[in-house]
Formats: C-alpha cells, structure tokens, sequence
C-alpha cells in the first residue's frame, strides 16, 4: 500500500482518518482495509486519542468501494472468502474500537465505504450524500451474512433487503429521516467543520463511560455467525462476476447471465 492512500494524524486528542485516492473517488485497495483496522485497533489507553474523526479527501467521495481491478486475480472460492474475511476481520476492529467514531460523509459512499461508515458510531454527512451498496447492477458479487447483520442494524432489514436488490443509492434526505445519519451539514466545509465539533465535545466526556457504553450496544446487537461460504463462492466464482467487473472497469452496462 502506498504510504499516502490512509492519512491519519492526531490532534488535541482526535485522530483523523483521511481516505486518500480521490482520483479514484477513495476506492479501497486491498491494503487499505486492514490499515484501517490497524488504527482502530491500536488506539492507545492512555487518553491521548479519544475519538476518531473518518472522512474522504477530495469533494466527491467518502468512499466508493473496493477497487475493482484487485479482483481481477480471483479465480478460486479460497480468494473469495480470503477478501471477505479480511474485511470482516476490519468491520470487527471498527465496531471494537474503544473510543467514538465519527464518519463525516461527502458525496459516494457505497460498497466497502458504506461499511465503514455504517459501522462507525455517529454518521454525519454533506447535502450530496449518495449510500448503499449497488452491486447488483454493478459487480454482481455479494454481501456476507456477517455484514447483512451489521448493516440491517444500523438501516433496518427491510430497507437493506430493499436498497441492495433495487441497487439505489440514498440520499441525504433519506438518511437524516431513517436515521442512517443523525445530521446533514449544509456544505462540505461545514459538514467537516461539525465533525471536528462533535468529536472535541465527545474528547471532553468520560472515557470509560464512553467504552462501557459502545462495548456494551456491541454484545447486544452481536448473534451466532451465519455460514455463507457457498453463497459467497456462488457470487465470485460466476461467469457474471467477471462480466459486471469488467463491463464497469469498461464503463459499459453488463450482460447478466444468472451463471
């Protein structure tokens, strides 16, 4: 990974995640992933971060998802479920994460971008946000079970069942009226602007309280892991997985052939 795709600083006790390939609208390289959990994971204990503010360089994106081209090498089920582990393994460190997270959302914000801010905390977003996950019209692979579970509990089953099989995108409006983020600020600056606020009034509060009490909405909303191996070997290794990959990298609508 390139030492400038995640910026991350502290600064009067907040860290700063910034998501750094707007030239690919932040879509996540493989590497990317598990440097993210890394700073989730290895937030000191001795109060020197007490929160993480999580955003996207540049005005389009938060994140667009995993870069398609690093699925291009996948040619067996154990490389499917290698990347899906792999990001279950960061979704579980986000979601472990002693101190609050903060997504500041601006524009994209689908596919493995959308999972990380679902999973943080608190979702604050511009007036351009557009979510979801809209691999059924684009890549055609598929969300493990894990992540249904997290992602339903943030947005509700039903909308989730219903954003993922229509492929749309939500938009700020929506969000703020579902709860899928809890403000919208009028401009990029501002939204970034609030971010900052909301974390510094956070850093001020207790920090074990603040543990104690993610910790805890953890262990309730956690239930016994789903098998999902056939389904996601079902998705990568089809002849349309291949054909949404490349008809996107191609900037043509794919040819669905349900194999």
């Amino acid at each position: 990974m390139s030492s400038d795709e995640i910026l991350y600083e502290v600064r009067d006790n907040i860290g700063r995640v910034t998501f750094n390939r707007p030239e690919a609208r932040n879509a996540f390289t493989f590497d990317m992933y598990p440097r993210l959990g890394q700073i989730c994971a290895n937030v000191p204990e001795d109060g020197s971060v007490r929160a993480i503010i999580m955003t996207g360089a540049g005005d389009k994106a938060f994140g667009s998802g995993t870069d398609m081209t690093q699925f291009r090498g996948f040619d067996k089920p154990e490389d499917a479920w290698a990347y899906e582990d792999r990001l279950d393994d960061v979704m579980v460190q986000i979601e472990r994460c002693q101190v609050p997270t903060i997504a500041a959302i601006n524009g994209a914000c689908t596919g493995g971008g959308a999972a990380i801010a679902a999973l943080c905390d608190i979702r604050l977003a511009s007036p351009n946000l557009k979510f979801g996950f809209p691999i059924a019209r684009t890549l055609g692979n598929c969300i493990s079970a894990n992540n249904l579970r997290r992602f339903s509990q943030v947005i509700g089953v039903n909308r989730l069942r219903e954003i993922v099989l229509s492929a749309r995108l939500i938009g700020a409006d929506e969000a703020l009226a579902s709860g899928l983020v809890s403000e919208v600020a009028e401009s990029h600056e501002a939204l970034l602007t609030r971010a900052e606020e909301l974390a510094l009034r956070i850093a001020s509060h207790a920090p074990l309280t603040l543990r104690a009490t993610k910790e805890g909405l953890r262990r309730i909303s956690e239930s016994a892991a789903v098998e999902d191996r056939d389904l996601i070997a079902l998705c990568y290794m089809s002849e349309d997985f291949k054909e949404g990959m490349e008809a996107f990298l191609a900037k043509r609508k794919p040819n669905w052939k349900g194999k």
